[in-house]
């Protein structure tokens, strides 16, 4: 789960920088939240729209955005605080463009810009509109654009960085009675009192926090009709994070939004969970058609591997080149394997680029490869 931050208090004396970083960063939301609830409920609406169109531009990522700040707005949560006008031309407002396009700087950065700039107007007025424009976007981009999913628990593998085992304890036992295919009506301990619950999803999947998006299960079983299928639940994910990450290099303070915390920890297991099963996966053909080729004497000329793997640090399927058997005339010897797979393991484990999870991972992967043309 999520760590688990203690209150903070007059006499909580905080050292370390994380902690004191965090602390600024929640009271940085708690002041947003309250400067927007103290705003007159046409204002709120209006900031609302504005960063609905906004952040549907940065998704697209379109060239360039124009957003308008209200016309009034009040600067302090402080009760009986008076609303103040927003000068007319401060109000229209223009992030990117073509010289963006050119030097390759994108709509998120652009717009992040520009809103910074507007932050350090000398007009208090225009600069409180902006932050908390920053903040309404955020908060749209997190609560408004992202789906909820169930609450789930995960669990450590061995290389401890990023958990994305399901923890089997949410769901009731399994009905004797019902296909594994079958729309099952449940009353879990998450949904009591809500009344049955309609789930078109196996067994598998909804042990993770958005099943519509897993496609394999605990054994690396397809769930879906194809890998093509599968590899589209993975770019879900990834824009499912990619919105998530926009929102906090928007506002950074989001990090102490609680809908944050939930929706970055069950997406990120369930991405790097699936993401190492796809790999798995098209490793598994991989071995099937180098055994298919085999067969068929059409490994002779030579055989260079693009082993995939899914990498942790940046939550993509990636491929580990390297070569088995050179080009030329060498009749294909399936010990041949055997030996590269053991040579690139010993690089892997001394490889420096890849992070702890990643590098077992790509360890896994060459041993299943190893295994597979090993002497029985």
């Amino acid at each position: 789960m999520p760590k688990q931050t203690r209150p903070l208090s007059s006499s909580t004396l905080l050292t370390d920088p994380a902690e004191i970083a965090l602390s600024q960063l929640r009271q940085d939301y708690e002041r947003y939240q309250g400067l927007l609830a103290a705003q007159p409920a046409l204002v709120q609406r209006y900031l609302e729209t504005q960063a609905a169109s906004t952040a549907d531009a940065i998704v697209q990522n379109l060239s360039q955005v124009r957003f308008t700040l209200p016309d009034r707005l009040i600067l302090s949560s402080e009760h009986g605080s008076p609303p103040v006008l927003i000068p007319t031309d401060q109000r229209e407002q223009l992030a990117g463009g073509l010289m963006d396009r050119l030097t390759r700087v994108d709509l998120r950065s652009a717009l992040r810009q520009r809103l910074l700039e507007l932050e350090g107007s000398s007009n208090q007025a225009v600069s409180v509109a902006a932050g908390l424009f920053r903040h309404v976007l955020a908060i749209h981009m997190v609560h408004n654009m992202l789906p909820s999913g169930r609450t789930v628990t995960y669990q450590s593998t061995e290389d401890g960085e990023i958990p994305n085992v399901p923890a089997h304890t949410a769901l009731e036992p399994e009905s004797a009675i019902t296909a594994t295919t079958d729309a099952i009506a449940e009353e879990g301990q998450t949904e009591a009192g809500r009344g049955e619950l309609l789930v078109p999803y196996v067994e598998a999947a909804r042990h993770f926090y958005l099943p519509q998006w897993v496609a394999f299960d605990g054994s690396g079983r397809l769930l879906v009709g194809s890998v093509g299928e599968a590899e589209a639940h993975i770019a879900s994910m990834q824009r499912y994070l990619f919105i998530l990450h926009a929102a906090v290099g928007m506002a950074p303070c989001m990090v102490a939004d609680e809908q944050y915390q939930q929706k970055r920890y069950g997406i990120l297991g369930q991405l790097v969970n699936q993401g190492r099963a796809l790999a798995s996966y098209q490793a598994k053909e991989i071995i099937q058609t180098i055994k298919r080729r085999a067969a068929a004497n059409d490994l002779n000329r030579g055989l260079s591997l693009s082993l995939p793997y899914f990498n942790d640090q940046k939550l993509d399927t990636d491929t580990y080149f390297f070569e088995v058997i050179p080009a030329g005339r060498i009749m294909f010897v399936p010990a041949f394997v055997v030996r590269a797979a053991r040579e690139q393991e010993v690089k892997v484990a001394q490889d420096t680029r890849f992070n702890a999870s990643t590098r077992r991972h790509i360890l896994d992967q060459l041993r299943m490869l190893d295994k597979a043309f090993e002497p029985q």
